[in-house]
């Protein structure tokens, strides 16, 4: 990689940042009163000892082109007409965050990521290009969505034990429906699931980071679909 790069994944809860050179995150507070100001502050603030010449932002929201395109639901208002190039000073590059969360995740062929949070997250890599999904609110069963039975709501509802059958009895549906040769089941939920279905394995909060540096490799081309270049994996 040839620039360095300040990797920003925006939570609910908290920010998380990590950039070229650094082994450590940082975390800045988040929560239903940050707007985009204040993010800039904090992170700015956070890093000002830090030396970076671009910025990658995963955020958890709807991105189009490269531009945040709904208001997110957990933290506050003045996202999507930000100007975030103006506010750091240096070129931005912004998906969401499972889109993020499935680059650093690839390891080859197609990919299909489920974030198992307080929400459900998704998105698909096929041959290294990345697509984000907009699976959570599509009805499933009985009136109920797949956020509604594998997101937290879900397993709240319902208990850990049958969340955990939930998720083997919707996954494999989903890989099926996908036609991928894996999934990357990330998000904090998934820690609670003590074995994985057939074709998935386990992410990793940090993989968010090696997505985040990924946008930025110097064959990826600004204004176009980031392709990452990857060993194939046998699929399973």
């Amino acid at each position: 990689m040839g620039i360095k790069v300040l990797v920003v994944d925006v939570g609910g809860n908290n920010v998380k940042l990590l950039a070229t050179g650094r082994r450590e995150p940082l975390k800045v507070p988040s929560g239903p009163a940050f707007t985009p100001g204040r993010m800039v502050a904090a992170v700015r603030k956070a890093t000002s000892d830090w030396s970076y010449s671009a910025v990658s932002i995963g955020f958890p929201a709807p991105v189009r082109g490269g531009r945040i395109a709904e208001e997110p639901k957990n933290l506050g208002r003045g996202w999507v007409r930000y100007d975030f190039r103006s506010a750091f000073k240096r070129p931005v590059r912004i998906i969401n965050d499972a889109v993020m969360q499935a680059l650093g995740s690839y390891q080859g062929g197609q990919l299909l990521f489920l974030g198992l949070g307080t929400g459900l997250g998704a998105a698909l890599v096929l041959e290294g290009i990345p697509h984000p999904l907009e699976i959570a609110h599509l009805p499933y069963r009985n009136g109920l969505t797949y956020e509604d039975l594998l997101g937290k709501r879900g397993l709240d509802a319902v208990g850990k034990k049958h969340w955990r059958r939930l998720v083997f009895e919707i996954v494999p549906r989903l890989r099926e429906a996908f036609q991928v040769d894996e999934v990357v089941l990330g998000g904090g939920n998934s820690k609670l699931l003590q074995r994985l279905p057939r074709g998935c394995r386990r992410g990793d909060n940090s993989h968010a980071f090696t997505g985040g540096f990924r946008l930025w490799e110097q064959w990826a081309v600004p204004g176009r679909r980031t392709r990452i270049r990857s060993a194939r994996r046998r699929p399973k």
